[in-house]
């Protein structure tokens, strides 16, 4: 019989697949109830300025607290958002710097008069250490000036774009430099399981948060969704978890998207659950995340 490529690429997938699902079976138990004994990284979280009044600083804290989330990723609009929980928790926020100010929102920013300047300065005035979440709703080449000054004040800081996009503006911005450091917001909502894992799989070295996709995650029944599945056995090494906050009604959800997210990783060994929980985030950023820093600022 020949075999053709297209049976022989499909070969290797399934035995790509099988292996990942063994992986979670055998000697490779679950973690089950053991995910509440993991002290969490959030990589996706908003301070916005409608949050403030009804939820100031102590008040996030004491969210995170309560979920076992010992740290967390935090941009906002307006960046003072962020700065006001660093200050308040330096021990429990990693921050990161949004671009969105003003009159300056997602679909504008990167038209926005005065945008290098603004960046420059509070990257300069604080210790961020990463440039969004932004967003690339449309692919705009003529953007290409603003984007290459980003990524050298990202480069220049050894710090990461945090982008919130499809698979198009990825490839575009590795095209401008190929060692940007890039965390994919949301492993591109919107985006297929396929391309998704596509993606991945052409840059080695891109970084995923799965805020938003934990219900896709989980799927039905006892089992993960199978092509979610297969990505988080391929590249667990490169996600995060997160609950973006991007409005009020996340913050009044808290609990119920971090129980979420523990509901997907009790679903995976150990180790992988460990990766994904925090130990990522721990590498990438250079920080150590336990149980210890809950109760601390």
């Amino acid at each position: 019989m020949k075999i053709t490529a297209p049976s022989i690429a499909s070969f290797c997938i399934h035995m790509a697949f099988t292996s990942a699902l063994a992986l979670a079976d055998g000697n490779h138990a679950p973690i089950g109830d053991g995910v509440h004994d993991l002290p969490l990284f959030d990589a996706h979280i908003h301070y916005k300025q409608p949050a403030w009044a009804d939820y100031p600083v102590k008040s996030i804290v004491e969210l995170m607290d309560r979920n076992g989330v010992a740290m967390g990723l935090v941009s906002s609009t307006p960046d003072q958002g962020t700065i006001m929980l660093w200050e308040y928790a330096p021990n429990r926020i990693v921050p990161e710097l949004r671009p969105y100010h003003g009159e300056a929102g997602s679909s504008n920013w990167a038209k926005t008069e005065g945008m290098t300047k603004y960046l420059k300065k509070r990257l300069a005035d604080y210790t961020h250490q990463g440039i969004g979440e932004f967003h690339i709703h449309r692919l705009d080449q003529t953007d290409e000036p603003l984007f290459r000054e980003v990524i050298r004040m990202a480069k220049e800081r050894d710090i990461y774009l945090h982008v919130h996009s499809g698979t198009e503006p990825v490839r575009w911005l590795y095209s401008l430099d190929k060692d940007v450091k890039i965390i994919w917001a949301h492993a591109g909502l919107g985006e297929n399981a396929r391309d998704v894992y596509a993606l991945m799989d052409d840059f080695p070295a891109l970084v995923a948060d799965t805020s938003l996709r934990e219900h896709a995650i989980l799927g039905h029944g006892d089992k993960l969704n199978p092509a979610w599945e297969r990505i988080i056995m391929a590249f667990s090494d490169r996600l995060m978890i997160g609950s973006d906050t991007w409005v009020n009604s996340q913050w009044d959800n808290y609990d119920g998207i971090i129980d979420s997210n523990r509901a997907w990783l009790a679903k995976l060994p150990r180790e992988i659950a460990e990766k994904i929980a925090y130990k990522n985030a721990e590498r990438l950023f250079g920080i150590s995340v336990s149980m210890d820093q809950i109760g601390t600022r």
